[in-house]
């Protein structure tokens, strides 16, 4: 019996880990959904344990309903939540009535397990809890261990989820039909087994199917010109598109790349900020070449470094025949060193000087992206800078999230950065989960907002004079940016530290 409740407590904590991946996934802000999923079920665990006292009674056949449906709902939870996400637009509402469904069946276990657990063994109370616990947390490790390190891996979030929930029936149903057998009736008895055996038979069905449905959902979700779907150990990366002028890169089901007008942006990240000495460049991200396509059009550019933390990223802009001419065969130039590493550790290992730093990274509101927009990040660029180097940030749309873009600029500044805003016009990117940089949005007058940066006096937006002429950007289009964006200023925000995160407030 402690090795079901062993097996059901292992099965319970990888529905909630399952939450907590899929919803930061689809929906972004990865700390706002693992406390939103983490509070709903506690309070349903509460609720749960309350509704479980009147089926105390029949606590056999009461635990082997509530397990079969804890198997269905949890095994199914991912594949609805990614389908409301694919046809809806919408998955807010299915994590949170998941995450109120699954707490409530959890909570409801443990009232009839300490009743069916006295049945078999005639202990005092304390003794029950006891055990009853000490497997409950012992599977809840095992299966808060086996989430990242097998199911996820092996498995994937789909299909992980839809085993999780076939072992999960058959655990319940095998310790009520087995070990209390007798304390049910012909009718209970053939009741649980037609439920079991359904609800295995519908996860098994939803299993071989589900590469289908994947195909299915991704059209929904991208379009009909998938080209390449991989799941690298740190993002989903998707191509779509026939060729370079349809392309579309999506990390993580953001749209980060449009090849329709994704020079517009990179000539607005790049170009102000070579405006002066630029013999060595450090571009932070930017492993799909584009940002390096723009800086090695500088003859007098002598290294670039591009810091990417996906290494699956550089090795497809490398290696796709559209994206790789998109972006110039870039790396194949040998004044390119790719480095495959997470920017803020890697600066404080790295001991060079750079005369231009070009932070092509994604949106600060996404979790993981936060700590490379906080005040000590900027430090560690600032220290990295050659005396009269220029750093160069996208900061999100000036119009549309204006307290995250002058958070951006008062952790800059608290950096030991002297900052300087610029706004240049453009279809702002955006992406129905959670809004990034590039196509998509197309709301008329949006645009991109950039930050230009040195650590002592703050450098002019503006173009190199010889250097190469941009397709989209002049010195006029600059210099009127470099106002509007001066304009629209919000005085008094508190810088983002690694301690307290402040890019949420625009969500």
């Amino acid at each position: 019996m402690l090795a079901a409740v062993f097996i059901c407590a292992a099965c319970g904590l990888v529905y909630e880990l399952e939450l907590v991946a899929l919803a930061s996934y689809l929906i972004g802000d990865s700390v706002t959904q693992a406390s939103v999923v983490l509070s709903v079920m506690v309070f349903a665990m509460g609720i749960g344990s309350l509704l479980a006292k009147r089926l105390r009674c029949h606590a056999a056949v009461g635990f082997g309903m509530v397990e079969a449906a804890l198997a269905l709902i949890g095994g199914s939870s991912a594949l609805v939540l990614y389908a409301s996400f694919a046809w809806l637009g919408e998955s807010q509402y299915a994590l949170v009535g998941f995450s109120l469904a699954i707490g409530v069946l959890i909570g409801a276990e443990i009232p009839l397990l300490m009743t069916l657990i006295q049945r078999v063994d005639r202990q005092d109370a304390g003794g029950a809890v006891a055990d009853l616990f000490a497997a409950d947390y012992v599977g809840a490790l095992v299966g808060g261990l086996a989430f990242p390190f097998l199911l996820l891996p092996m498995l994937g979030q789909l299909t992980g989820a839809l085993f999780t929930g076939a072992v999960n029936a058959a655990a319940g149903g095998a310790l009520v039909l087995w070990v209390f057998r007798r304390d049910l009736s012909s009718r209970s008895r053939w009741l649980l087994v037609l439920v079991n055996v359904s609800v295995i038979a519908l996860l098994g069905t939803a299993t071989v199917l589900v590469d289908d449905f994947e195909r299915a959902a991704r059209r929904a979700v991208y379009g009909d010109q998938v080209r390449v779907a991989v799941r690298t150990g740190v993002q989903e990366v998707v191509l779509t598109g026939a060729d370079r002028d349809s392309l579309d890169l999506y990390l993580d089901g953001r749209l980060r790349v449009s090849a329709r007008d994704e020079y517009r942006y990179h000539e607005a990240l790049v170009h102000p900020a070579m405006n002066g000495p630029r013999a060595r460049v450090l571009i932070l991200g930017g492993g799909d070449g584009l940002a390096a396509r723009e800086v090695l059009r500088y003859r007098d550019v002598r290294s670039v470094t591009v810091v990417e933390l996906d290494p699956a990223v550089t090795r497809l802009a490398r290696t796709d025949p559209a994206l790789s001419e998109l972006n110039g065969h870039a790396f194949r130039d040998p004044r390119v060193t790719v480095v495959g590493a997470d920017a803020f550790p890697w600066l404080r290992s790295d001991r060079g000087r750079y005369d231009v730093v070009i932070s092509d990274l994604p949106d600060p509101g996404i979790t993981a992206s936060t700590k490379l927009y906080s005040a000590e990040f900027y430090g560690l660029v600032a220290e990295a800078l050659a005396p009269d180097g220029r750093l160069v940030v996208h900061a999100g749309p000036l119009g549309a999230r204006p307290r995250t873009f002058w958070t951006v600029e008062a952790s800059m500044r608290a950096g030991g950065l002297a900052t300087r805003p610029y706004h240049v016009a453009g279809r702002y990117a955006g992406f129905a989960a959670s809004p990034d940089r590039g196509r998509g949005d197309e709301r008329e007058g949006e645009g991109w907002g950039f930050l230009l940066a040195g650590p002592g006096r703050a450098p002019r937006p503006a173009l190199a004079a010889g250097g190469p002429v941009p397709r989209s950007l002049g010195g006029r289009e600059l210099r009127e940016g470099a106002r509007a964006a001066a304009d629209a200023r919000l005085p008094g925000l508190i810088p983002s530290t690694l301690i307290h995160p402040r890019y949420w407030e625009d969500a």
